[in-house]
């Protein structure tokens, strides 16, 4: 049999959550797809001291905002498991865990979608894709020349210290994942050696309130990607590092290499049994600082503007500076047991057999809308603003999009009595 819905969500995480709060509240029958589990990639995808980046308050999922007692903490792995198990739990989803969609295809001759399923076959007059971007993890090729002594892990994979050899590990890439990870690591006492790539660092509190506060009194979290500079470029690039852990604090990676983390610049080549770098690190760790106190700047504008009352702090100064740049590295010599490849991820909507992708895999849209009747993206990063991946925006991208379905429903609902006066008063 084919089952038949209004609407079918793809997707269970806090965007799929949120779309089907939204439907509920405006009466439309749909049916959510989970191909694991609610909460799996909070769960399973991250480390055990795994924390948010942004403070508790941001947490804004559709008719369930944030009702603990630390607004501005930071909560950990287990904590934000429980937070989307017991949003679920609030309003009774319409969900199916266990059932992966093998593929999306368009039947315009019939005017509806098809979907094949791990559990058969359905049809819906809207689907919405709700399964994030963060889909396959990207490695670099060159990972191949490392020998099979050493053990390669993605950050996805990444759980603990004590889960990795007794011995220095190679973590690559400085994003949010890759700073973190590092300072677990280092934490633990073991010795880091970390390829410093180009990703920009936020300050984490300045002149007397966390960033985020400032940041949000200014509007930034309202700004649309269309009001943003970088328009779509701002989609791809990497998120500033920054950390809640310990109730939240920057991360200076000078700090860490004055307590024995060797930083070199971005991996280049794996030949000969050596590592070689890019002699960028120094370029790398200037150009971040310069882009955390582009952002203190900013807020002293802001501050200076509508003369508020705060604190003043003195500029920021570099407390270590790296003399001569290490350009190569012989793993066996640094005794490196692991690599930790905190590279990213790509997209993969290859079971998605409607042609609304640009060359790179992603989708084209308007605020989630594409150009194929009824086919909609919801919890890609930027979807309309910064908070469109996170708990902070995605309840706005849905009852955008909610009021878009219901909109059509009732447009599909007033061409089909037309259909059947027309019929009446022919006969």
């Amino acid at each position: 049999m084919t089952y038949h819905y209004s609407v079918i969500v793809v997707g269970g995480g806090q965007a799929g959550l949120s779309i089907s709060y939204c439907l509920k509240e405006r009466g439309l029958d749909h049916i959510v797809f989970e191909k694991n589990k609610i909460g799996y990639s909070w769960r399973s995808k991250r480390w055990d001291s795994f924390c948010l980046v942004t403070p508790n308050w941001q947490c804004q999922l559709p008719g369930y905002p944030y009702a603990g007692d630390d607004l501005h903490g930071f909560m950990k792995k287990n904590e934000i498991v429980q937070y989307i198990e017991a949003y679920a739990a609030s309003f009774d989803p319409p969900v199916k865990e266990g059932v992966e969609v093998l593929s999306v295809r368009k039947n315009s001759t019939q005017g509806v979608f098809e979907l094949t399923t791990s559990v058969g076959d359905y049809t819906a007059d809207q689907v919405v894709i709700a399964a994030g971007s963060y889909h396959l993890p990207r490695v670099p090729a060159l990972a191949e020349r490392l020998p099979e002594s050493i053990v390669q892990i993605h950050s996805s994979d990444y759980k603990s210290p004590q889960a990795l050899p007794d011995k220095s590990v190679l973590v690559v890439g400085t994003g949010q994942s890759g700073c973190q990870i590092a300072e677990d690591l280092h934490l633990a006492g073991k010795k880091v050696h970390l390829c410093v790539g180009s990703a920009p660092r936020s300050p984490r509190r300045y002149r007397g309130k966390d960033v985020v506060d400032w940041l949000d009194q200014m509007g930034y979290y309202d700004l649309s990607i269309d009001e943003h500079p970088q328009k779509e470029k701002v989609r791809t690039k990497a998120n500033h590092y920054v950390t809640g852990r310990d109730g939240g604090r920057e991360i200076d990676l000078r700090q860490f290499a004055l307590e024995g983390m060797q930083l070199h610049g971005k991996l280049k080549d794996i030949r000969g049994g050596k590592l070689e770098f890019v002699s960028n690190l120094k370029h790398n760790l200037d150009q971040a600082d310069a882009v955390a106190e582009s952002i203190k700047k900013t807020i002293d504008s802001f501050i200076e503007k509508n003369q508020i009352q705060a604190p003043t702090e003195p500029p920021y100064q570099p407390v270590w500076q790296p003399e001569a740049e290490m350009l190569s590295l012989d793993y066996e010599q640094a005794d490196i047991g692991a690599v930790v490849w905190c590279t990213g991820y790509q997209p993969d909507f290859s079971w998605v057999e409607i042609p609304v992708f640009d060359g790179k895999g992603y989708p084209g849209h308007d605020r989630g809308v594409t150009e194929v009747w009824g086919l909609y993206f919801l919890g890609l990063p930027w979807l309309y603003t910064w908070g469109s991946g996170r708990f902070s925006g995605i309840a706005r991208d849905a009852s955008y999009l909610a009021d878009h379905i219901t909109a059509r429903k009732k447009v599909a609902h007033s061409n089909a009595w037309s259909i059947v006066n027309e019929f009446l008063l022919g006969s």
